[in-house]
């Protein structure tokens, strides 16, 4: 493995975890405070289930990503869910931006490896990825 596909890898993998991770602990496992408190900001505080969903959409976006390493719009796709969900925080629970290891530093970061992942993939294009799988 050269070190442009070592750096792919290292990306795709990152992001993967942050997925897997954040899909897992915080919201099946038990779901944390800031996930309460996002789903009362929304005015969905009896919606727990919702938390849960999301935790299994992003255990699902996390095995996309390491199983299926042809496939590149998982990566844009997770660009686009850490920025939507970084501007939610931002207009509904603007506190939580301040905090340690916020939602800024957290989806800022994940963004980053996107575009690391993105900036190293094969060279394929989204369309003919589209086209093969349809």
């Amino acid at each position: 493995m050269n070190r442009l596909q070592q750096a792919h890898w290292l990306g795709r993998g990152s992001l993967a975890f942050m997925f897997a991770y954040h899909g897992l602990v915080p919201k099946l496992i038990d779901i944390s405070p800031g996930e309460r408190l996002l789903l009362q900001a929304h005015g969905l505080e009896q919606a727990a289930w919702l938390s849960q969903a999301a935790g299994v959409a992003e255990l699902l976006l996390a095995a996309v990503l390491l199983l299926a390493p042809g496939l590149q719009w998982p990566l844009l796709l997770a660009a686009a869910i850490l920025l939507g969900l970084l501007v939610d925080v931002a207009v509904m629970q603007p506190s939580m931006l301040v905090d340690a290891f916020n939602p800024v530093t957290l989806n800022v970061a994940g963004m980053a490896l996107c575009a690391v992942a993105w900036i190293t993939r094969p060279d394929k294009s989204v369309n003919t990825q589209l086209k093969e799988m349809t």
